[in-house]
């Protein structure tokens, strides 16, 4: 299992959230510093959000196009892609993949259109969820849909990679509940990278215990409770 580290942009800043709720913010400095930093520390995959236009709130066009054109490693995109067009640009920037998860949860037209342009392999799926209630709009808006069923039917669709994210604990250091990330890791026969709440490397040890590919990681990176050089080989 991989660690991922996550760079959430929001203002131009790299930034964390507490909880997802935009006035419960950390900011960490220029995005490209932070980008730059996990590189040299041997990430060899980086997960930038943009959570301006996941919230409606503009966007972060400027800062991602430099913290592209400053990257040597691969990187996905997420963050209020929403549309084709969407799809295209953050495509357009070097993304290996983007990542949507509103319309993935209400427009499963429109992300059947966007398999279908790019692949599989270049769209991932962002299940955001309190626990296993889900969440849209930048977690912003509650939905009465099941995780679970959500899952059997992306599969039935040909997704293949699932970013879960539990977002009572993102941001807060509180540590992973691993029993709803079992869960989906139950439901979800392919790719599974999660994350939401790391607090240290027992919480790594423990996702890979449950054979998660990929940990996404932001504030405990950011803040020295995980160092990326202890992981550049894995976790198991």
């Amino acid at each position: 299992m991989w660690v991922i580290p996550a760079v959430d942009l929001k203002g131009g800043r790299a930034v964390r959230l507490r909880e997802g709720r935009p006035e419960a913010e950390t900011q960490y400095g220029d995005p490209v510093e932070a980008a730059l930093r996990w590189q040299a520390e041997g990430a060899r995959l980086l997960h930038l959000v943009d959570l301006d236009r996941a919230l409606g709130l503009g966007d972060n066009r400027e800062a991602l196009l430099r913290v592209a054109e400053a990257l040597q490693i691969p990187f996905q995109v997420g963050g209020g892609v929403r549309s084709l067009a969407a799809l295209r640009e953050v495509l357009s920037f070097g993304a290996v993949r983007a990542v949507v998860g509103t319309v993935a949860v209400k427009d499963r037209a429109l992300l059947a259109a966007m398999l279908g342009e790019v692949g599989p392999e270049r769209l991932a799926v962002a299940l955001d969820a309190r626990g296993l209630e889900v969440v849209v709009s930048g977690w912003q808006e509650a939905t009465p849909l099941s995780a679970l069923d959500l899952l059997r039917e992306w599969a039935e669709m040909g997704v293949r990679t699932v970013i879960y994210t539990d977002v009572r604990r993102d941001g807060t250091l509180e540590g992973l509940d691993l029993e709803a990330v079992a869960r989906v890791r139950e439901a979800w026969p392919h790719e599974l990278i999660a994350g939401g709440g790391v607090a240290g490397p027992e919480d790594l040890r423990g996702l890979a215990r449950l054979g998660v590919e990929g940990a996404l990681v932001g504030k405990a990176l950011y803040e020295g409770r995980v160092r990326l050089r202890d992981f550049l080989q894995g976790v198991s």
